[in-house]
């Protein structure tokens, strides 16, 4: 076992313990998804037997030859974080167990009707673009509740998880902890209307204190565990 990732791997798990006990949160409510993108299966699989288990992937190819890669690892839980072109809908929906960047009803839809009914229905949570960057994926807050309502009436091979943010890249706290806030608030407003509702995601290695204590239920960490970023081939 490489002891850097397990060693990386505990002092993340550190982090999000300290962070939640700062808020009076218990850290067993916050999750951490170590975001394997670029990095090889075998770092993955150094990270599982280190005790990891949910990995994110942003590259729908480099993810779907990493899980068949991984396919040994019985309880790995793979999710989709980066963008999702909806002609790449159908082997995402066969062999990722969640996508957290459901940005559209064509792509719910496709994810939905790609879902094979052997498996149990594909999490997704909705990326919503809190910053309101044009350069940003994402639902404007607007949209959200028509999505959501659409995958809970319509689309039984879907389980709607929750919410997905990337917020302003900025060091402003004050702007971020604002962006925050509002994810907690529509977090909120969809936990009461679905009871599958359990997982807000946002929060990275930068931000990830201030993201606990507005609500983060998940935080996503890449370099942190697997070092710096490799380009992408």
């Amino acid at each position: 076992m490489n002891t850097k990732i397990a060693d990386r791997l505990q002092s993340a798990l550190e982090t999000i313990n300290k962070a939640a006990q700062s808020v009076n949160r218990q850290p067993n409510e916050i999750r951490l998804l170590a975001v394997s993108k670029t990095k090889p299966a075998s770092m993955v699989q150094e990270a599982w037997q280190a005790g990891q288990r949910a990995f994110g992937e942003n590259y729908v190819q480099e993810g779907l030859q990493k899980i068949q890669d991984c396919q040994s690892l019985t309880d790995i839980e793979w999710h989709l974080i980066g963008p999702l072109q909806s002609n790449k809908c159908k082997p995402v929906a066969a062999h990722f167990d969640w996508v957290q960047s459901v940005d559209r009803h064509k792509i719910a839809q496709r994810l939905n009707d790609n879902r094979p009914q052997s498996l149990a229905p594909l999490n997704v949570c909705l990326q919503i673009n809190i910053s309101g960057e044009s350069s940003k994926s994402g639902l404007n807050t607007a949209e959200v509740k028509s999505l959501a309502e659409a995958i809970h009436k319509s689309m039984p091979q879907l389980c709607l998880r929750g919410l997905m943010a990337i917020p302003s890249n900025t060091e402003d706290d004050i702007k971020l902890a604002e962006e925050f806030k509002q994810m907690q608030g529509l977090f909120s407003q969809l936990q009461q209307s679905y009871d599958t509702v359990d997982t807000l995601s946002m929060g990275m290695s930068g931000d990830m204190a201030l993201a606990i204590a507005n609500g983060s239920t998940m935080v996503r960490v890449g370099t942190a565990i697997f070092g710096a970023r490799s380009p992408k081939q």
